[in-house]
């Protein structure tokens, strides 16, 4: 079918001229529909693009069903074309306009004129829809750029972005961005779903995405990836198609922005500039709230010089780190992990210092030295726990935290846990997955009484360590969503390690708390 052909409605109700009509309409390239009455006609209504019209039908007239057809905002818009072998005085032709017919054509009719006329009434239709559609668009758009602008926070303006994305498409949309401490946010919405998914993905995602459309001088660009080199960049994503991808950033040497949507959802040029004016708003948005969280910035790069930068290559085991603040206007916490290298192992560690302050990130980053420099005196794991809480109670009493020690055997995959007040450890391979290593004291108290437990991580085995705040909300039980994580433990197992972190860093959506994880896989 050409660009000019559509769906057509024939309605007459003599056999041999709506053959005649019929077949000069398909030789076109036009599907055609023959009915024989008005009533049939607008039962048939739905699937026209244009209606070929009798005026003398019998029972109801085809000045009747024009009226009906028009009067109905659902069919409006779709244009009828009234013919006519015996109504063709100026008074009959005038009265089917009226009663809305786009043209009136008198029988009999030339082949060219007929075609012409079609022609001619569809072009008007399909540019009028186009119109409307993309009238909505921007009124759409007008709406979600306010949403965008009234946001407080990153994961705010996130998620107004990536529903407004899907709402305007009504296609599955992801936006990417670069988070002012250089993490990476993905955060993905589908019409018809309320909510977003929020997911991380390796520093610079965010540029290698961009990369893809935008040029080194430019400062916003669209254009079309296909399905392959999507999946090459982000083999995760939740877009496994051709992806239509809008970037945008403020000035040259910013980060920028990424909007990636279903390519068969954009028909049209005006839909490509609507979603790049969108990706603009966003590039403004961020910017704007990058200014207002210098100060949050300066705390959280403080912290983040606390915490690993990277974690250690150790023969046999894959391990993979997420650290997600709970807000990006709140206070910095106190959730730590670390990994290090211990003998024929490795020793894993994650805790949590009580507060959300800069105070709290101070001794979060004098617990984690300590328990490095006791890790390389050569302390057990055990008399390691009773050394740290021995610094808190010294040098920050009043002050609680809990501690988790996972010593790993890495040659027979025997594991020694010791927990000290601290969410248990999940172990999760082919079979399942279960919960280790629970209980102990907190540390800080004048007690120390760790709850030491050993497990064996099995080949191809997955150890997940976490801070409570992946788990814990107020308006759900924590158990729970500790038995919702539990059985996404085990359904992830199979995943690539870093796949395993970012499925369970999406499992509870935004959290009220920070977020601190490490998962360990032992590979032979």
């Amino acid at each position: 079918m050409s660009d000019l052909a559509g769906n057509l409605l024939l309605v007459d109700d003599d056999e041999a001229k709506r053959y005649v009509l019929a077949t000069w309409l398909r030789r076109a390239g036009h599907n055609v529909t023959e009915v024989g009455t008005g009533e049939d006609a607008l039962g048939k209504i739905g699937a026209a693009e244009l209606v070929l019209l009798d005026v003398n039908l019998p029972g109801m007239s085809g000045f009747e069903v024009c009226r009906l057809i028009k009067s109905d905002p659902q069919t409006a818009a779709i244009p009828v074309i009234q013919v006519s072998a015996t109504a063709v005085a100026v008074a009959d032709r005038a009265h089917g306009l009226t009663q809305g017919a786009d043209a009136y054509l008198v029988e009999p009719i030339e082949p060219a004129e007929l075609l012409a006329t079609v022609t001619a009434a569809l072009r008007y239709f399909r540019a009028r829809q186009r119109a409307e559609r993309t009238a909505a668009m921007l009124t759409e758009l007008a709406s979600v750029s306010l949403d965008i602008n009234a946001a407080e926070t990153f994961d705010g303006l996130a998620a107004a972005a990536a529903t407004g994305a899907a709402r305007i498409f009504a296609a599955h949309a992801i936006l990417t961005l670069e988070m002012p401490d250089g993490q990476s946010r993905r955060t993905s919405a589908s019409p018809g779903h309320p909510g977003t998914v929020r997911r991380g993905g390796p520093p610079g995602l965010a540029g290698r995405v961009a990369a893809q459309v935008l040029g080194p001088g430019q400062a916003s660009a669209i254009g079309t990836v296909r399905r392959d080199d999507w999946l090459g960049i982000v083999p995760d994503s939740t877009l496994r198609t051709d992806a239509c991808l809008a970037v945008a950033r403020t000035k040259l040497g910013k980060p920028p922005v990424a909007i990636a949507i279903d390519r068969a959802s954009v028909s049209a040029d005006e839909d490509m500039q609507i979603l790049r004016q969108l990706a603009q708003s966003v590039a403004v948005g961020v910017e704007a709230l990058r200014s207002s969280a210098e100060e949050h910035l300066v705390a959280l790069t403080l912290q983040r010089s606390l915490l690993p930068a990277v974690l250690p290559l150790i023969p046999g085991v894959l391990m993979a780190y997420r650290y997600l603040p709970a807000s990006d206007h709140a206070e910095v916490g106190g959730d730590f992990y670390e990994a290090l290298p211990w003998r024929d192992g490795v020793l894993v560690a994650i805790g949590d210092v009580q507060g959300h302050s800069l105070a709290a990130a101070t001794v979060m980053g004098e617990l984690r030295h300590a328990l490095r420099a006791f890790v390389s005196e050569g302390h057990s794991p055990v008399a390691i726990t009773g050394l740290v809480n021995e610094v808190l109670r010294r040098f920050h009493p009043g002050i609680i935290a809990t501690l988790c020690l996972m010593l790993a055997d890495l040659t027979t995959g025997e594991l020694t846990i010791v927990n000290c007040g601290h969410m248990p450890v999940l172990l999760a391979d082919g079979t399942g997955a279960e919960y280790v290593g629970e209980g102990g004291l907190l540390l800080g108290l004048a007690r120390h009484e760790p709850h030491v437990e050993t497990a064996v991580l099995p080949v191809g085995g997955t150890a997940l360590l976490f801070t409570d705040g992946l788990v814990e909300d107020r308006t759900v039980l924590l158990d729970d969503n500790l038995e919702k994580l539990r059985a996404t433990g085990a359904e992830a197992a199979g995943d690539d390690v870093e796949a395993f972190a970012n499925h369970v860093m999406s499992l509870f959506g935004s959290r009220e708390d920070d977020v601190a994880m490490i998962a360990v896989r032992r590979t032979f």
